[in-house]
């Protein structure tokens, strides 16, 4: 029998490996799923390799990659080996994204409101009224219990010596958490004895935590409050998610047609007649959501959704002007608000960052830029990004030209290696570079992370991006119980 043997494991020097312990001496939490999988055949794996091929594809997971300018659905690349996560680690991730949130959540309340933070000179004005998300029309609206934030995804990365640090905040229709409940799924037809052997927790109450909070949020005090997920419909790239917890919280998919603002309060369409919505869960962007504000060319939106939100007539989640708080070049001064709001020492770490509008930091990039990854302020997905060290000089000249034109639109951060996990490639077990995307709710009682969340995984051999429309997969994330 072929099985699966670990003495071919390429350990990567000078990188925190999720298995093994340098001296390759497996990490405790490895220990029972290694022993499981040296007892299985190379053949077995590579049988529930492809079941969970199948699966994706039977159940339509998937995404969309743009290509120029063209919309190619793929299936999301899945790895049957999973992250393991212990209990004391999980437990530093979950503080530390709370701390964060809290002050995150105190920092749109200020910045739409007194501006303290900015009156204290924590962060300059100029950094926030330059972000093409900070949005006036925001300004001293009340929203329900001071909540902007009630959807997070938090990016976590671990540098050589396992330290944990966040990549990327995620605070206006953060994706991807569809991913993570399809993979403990096909994960429990794959493993079915593994999970409970484990102790593994759940994550499965993801859709009933989000919609408990949903249902508080209404601001009509009725027994059963109307909730949609607003979506910009079929071709958007995470359409799959959308159907998906609409379908989990047996709430409305509705794309702005349906919709319509009636005396500055929302209605759905249906046969019977208009129906007044309380709370919409919207997957649509700020610049979409209502043509009579943002963008009046959008079809996406509803026209007047904005007087009723500000008349307090419906609920809107994640609220509106929330990319001023996740906006990279204000992303550096995320540890200074936790001391500001919190009084309190920052759990988990900043990457370090160099903001581009600074002339002191641009000139200290521009001689460093083989060592930088460089991103844009207001791009996601790995779109718009340059990894210094895999660019030939023609490249680096070529970006340099584009920074120059608007410095503040970027950007940098020194290359971290990432963590390695390892992966089921080829008959055999391969490491390649993880992040993690943990989801936390928040509503009127506190802030909920499910114990998991998204690994993603960069399935090419070298590569650190891990994003899925760069050729990036997913894996299922384990945390253990005590």
């Amino acid at each position: 029998m072929n099985t699966i043997n670990l003495n071919r494991y390429d350990h990567i020097s000078n990188t925190w490996d999720e298995m093994y312990i340098a001296d390759n001496h497996l990490r405790e939490q490895y220990h029972r799923i290694i022993s499981y999988l040296e007892n299985e055949s190379a053949n077995d794996l590579n049988k529930k390799e492809e079941l969970a091929k199948r699966l994706f594809m039977s159940q339509g997971i998937t995404f969309t990659v743009y290509d120029s300018g063209e919309g190619i659905e793929k299936i999301f690349p899945f790895d049957i080996i999973p992250r393991i996560i212990t209990c004391a680690e999980w437990t530093f991730i979950e503080k530390g994204i709370k701390q964060r949130l809290k002050a995150l959540n105190l920092f749109l309340k200020d910045v739409y409101n007194n501006q303290f933070i900015i009156r204290d000179g924590v962060i300059p004005a100029s950094l926030i009224y330059s972000c093409p998300h900070f949005l006036r029309e925001m300004h001293q609206l009340n929203v329900p219990y001071d909540i902007y934030i009630h959807i997070a995804g938090i990016d976590l990365i671990r540098d050589y010596d396992g330290t944990f640090y966040v990549l990327e905040d995620n605070l206006r229709t953060p994706s991807g958490v569809s991913y993570m409940l399809e993979n403990r799924e096909i994960t429990k037809r794959l493993f079915p004895d593994l999970l409970p052997q484990c102790k593994v927790r759940s994550v499965t109450e993801y859709p009933s935590i989000l919609y408990k909070n949903l249902l508080s949020l209404s601001p009509r005090a009725v027994a059963n409050p109307t909730i949609v997920l607003l979506s910009p419909g079929m071709y958007n790239s995470a359409y799959y998610e959308h159907t998906t917890l609409a379908r989990l919280m047996g709430v409305e998919l509705v794309e702005g047609r349906d919709l319509v603002v009636r005396d500055q309060k929302v209605y759905m369409k249906t046969t019977t007649g208009l129906q007044q919505v309380d709370v919409i869960y919207r997957r649509v962007d700020d610049e979409f959501i209502d043509p009579l504000v943002f963008n009046p060319k959008s079809v996406l939106g509803v026209a007047g959704l904005m007087s009723a939100y500000r008349k307090g007539n419906v609920a809107i989640i994640n609220a509106t002007g929330n990319g001023v708080a996740d906006d990279k070049a204000v992303y550096s001064y995320v540890p200074d608000m936790i001391k500001y709001y919190l009084n309190e020492t920052p759990l988990l770490k900043n990457v370090p960052t160099y903001s581009l509008g600074n002339p002191e930091h641009k000139e200290y990039v521009f001689q460093n830029m083989h060592k930088m990854v460089i991103k844009k302020t207001n791009e996601s997905g790995g779109y718009g990004m340059l990894m210094g060290h895999a660019a030939s000089e023609s490249e680096i000249e070529s970006y340099k030209k584009e920074i120059l034109k608007d410095p503040r639109n970027f950007i940098a951060q020194p290359t971290i290696s990432l963590s390695t996990a390892p992966c089921y490639l080829d008959g055999m077990l391969q490491p390649r570079r993880v992040d993690l995307r943990p989801y936390a709710l928040v509503g009127p009682d506190g802030i909920s992370i499910v114990p998991g969340g998204l690994t993603r995984v960069a399935l090419k051999e070298g590569s650190l991006v891990v994003n899925s429309s760069q050729g990036g997969g997913s894996k299922d994330t384990w945390v253990l119980a005590s």
